[in-house]
């Protein structure tokens, strides 16, 4: 039993040393250079960040691929190509909480393009379903709304449900969301979701209004596509859900 305590010794330092620098015991993970190359190229929030937090957002990316499984419905396969781009719209929402990689979520459908939804019999672009810990997307509606940036971004919108559950959900990721800036947060969507019912606010789409979780959506993907115009349409607004998702695109956009 010593001499077995001494073998284990090295390993134990290890991982409190990793643990202390990243808040896991599990080995680092990487992404190739081809990834990051095609990240590079094809992920604009990740072409504006300076090169430490590329770093960053590389390894949680590369971490969040492992950790999912990606299931294709209605097609042969899901690409590396489709891993990479998924995993990076679910890092970059959730790249102000260094230890949030949506953990409840084990498994990621994705369909070539809308598909019929049994949770209310009806087609979807895309769903979050916690009982399955699934999320589904439509791969041609996420390409398309990265390609745009008109506020619709099926990738953010779906992440941004994800992320209010996990939230909520009894895990190692549970309560992540500071609560006196999400009081202020449900607050402000209140208001926003009446002026929105009443034709008084044009910014975020009616679609917006049904209720807080599709409006914290709806913002999200303002947030990140249309930080500038977001900020000086609802200045308060906005900084409210830079504090709770602390992150503020407006900076990059100025780099």
């Amino acid at each position: 039993m010593k001499y077995l305590l001494l073998f284990l010794i090295p390993f134990i330092a290890r991982w409190v040393v990793r643990y202390h620098q990243t808040g896991s015991i599990f080995p680092a993970f990487y992404l190739s250079a081809k990834h990051k190359d095609f990240l590079e190229k094809n992920f604009e929030f990740y072409q504006k960040l300076p090169l430490k937090s590329k770093q960053t957002f590389e390894r949680r990316v590369a971490f969040f691929i492992s950790s999912k499984k990606f299931i294709p419905r209605e097609m042969d396969q899901v690409t590396w190509e489709m891993k990479v781009l998924i995993s990076a719209a679910a890092i970059q929402l959730t790249f102000g909480f260094p230890k949030v990689h949506l953990s409840w979520f084990r498994y990621i459908l994705v369909y070539p393009e809308t598909f019929f939804s049994q949770a209310n019999q009806q087609h979807h672009k895309g769903e979050v379903n916690p009982r399955a810990k699934t999320i589904v997307l439509s791969w041609k509606h996420f390409v398309e709304g990265y390609l745009k940036p008109d506020g619709r971004n099926l990738g953010l919108h779906e992440m941004a449900h994800a992320l209010r559950l996990e939230n909520r959900i009894m895990n190692e990721e549970y309560n992540f969301l500071d609560h006196e800036i999400l009081e202020q947060w449900e607050a402000r969507a209140k208001r926003t979701m009446s002026e929105i019912i009443n034709g008084t606010e044009s910014f975020f789409r009616k679609y917006g209004s049904v209720n807080n979780e599709e409006f914290f959506a709806v913002a999200v993907e303002n947030f990140f596509e249309r930080p500038l115009e977001f900020k000086e349409r609802h200045p308060k607004t906005y900084l409210t859900l830079s504090q709770l998702l602390k992150q503020d695109p407006v900076l990059l956009e100025k780099n």
